[in-house]
């Protein structure tokens, strides 16, 4: 295999937590991180529904990295690697889901709306025992929250993860500084490679040319700002849209509403 490619295996599940383990369709998790706490890359036998209260949680599994704010959650699938980093302090309120009860959700990490009836149910079901009653109030919390996972919106807070080792120093560059205004010419000369070896490693690797990549990043980043509370104007011009109409234009056709309404 070549250097530049990704050569971690996948982790071994982990089952330490009894979330993994109980007999029940699904079992709910919380824990608070303090700003900056992270969880190294592992997996889970189960899938998992991400989500808190508060603090923005950047979760990147070997194929993508989300940014999820508050208020949206990611679905992560059984047995998928992924590490954890927390911005701001995040209060985690997560669900661990059977692999009968997972059928309500996608079949890829996906960041989902959180609908105030789901952002209720999670938090019925942290208050639930382990081994809550099936017949019980547990029972109707589960079977409803399957629901609402069923039906949650996706939305489009993926960034799709290259492979290649010159191209993630240039992603991760661009994550720590999306308004960075380097062209694709001046990232090339850093990496020793030509700019159409670059723009064919992206395609190839992410299925999107640079231009299109950095502007999903940069929307990405811009969503995570409003919904944390920013104005438009500031989350536009942190992650490089010198022009608010521009960044309106752009967000609304990535998410279909207004930076406005995404933030209230």
């Amino acid at each position: 295999m070549s250097p530049n490619r990704q050569t971690d295996r996948a982790p071994a599940p982990r089952r330490d937590l009894p979330q993994d383990g109980v007999d029940r369709p699904l079992a709910a998790f919380a824990r608070d991180y303090a700003d900056g706490e992270g969880v190294p890359r592992h997996a889970h036998d189960r899938a998992q529904l991400l989500w808190a209260t508060r603090g923005t949680m950047r979760i990147a599994t070997d194929a993508a990295g989300f940014v999820v704010p508050p208020g949206h959650a990611l679905w992560m699938p059984a047995r998928e690697p992924h590490r954890v980093e927390t911005e701001g302090g995040v209060a985690m309120r997560a669900l661990f889901l059977r692999a009968d009860a997972a059928a309500a959700g996608p079949g890829e990490a996906t960041v989902l709306a959180v609908s105030p009836l789901l952002r209720e149910l999670i938090l019925a079901a942290c208050a639930e025992p382990l081994e809550w009653d099936p017949a019980g109030r547990g029972g109707h919390l589960a079977a409803l929250i399957l629901d609402e996972i069923a039906r949650a919106p996706a939305l489009p807070f993926r960034v799709p993860e290259p492979r290649d080792a010159r191209l993630k120093r240039l992603a991760a560059a661009l994550r720590q500084d999306p308004a960075s205004p380097r062209r694709l010419e001046d990232w090339a000369e850093q990496a020793g490679a030509s700019p159409r070896t670059l723009e064919r490693l992206f395609l190839a690797e992410t299925g999107m040319g640079f231009a299109r990549w950095r502007q999903t990043l940069r929307l990405a980043e811009a969503a995570s700002r409003l919904a944390s509370g920013e104005t438009p104007a500031r989350a536009a011009a942190a992650v490089g849209y010198a022009s608010a109409p521009a960044f309106g234009a752009a967000f609304r056709a990535a998410f279909g509403i207004t930076p406005g309404a995404a933030r209230r």
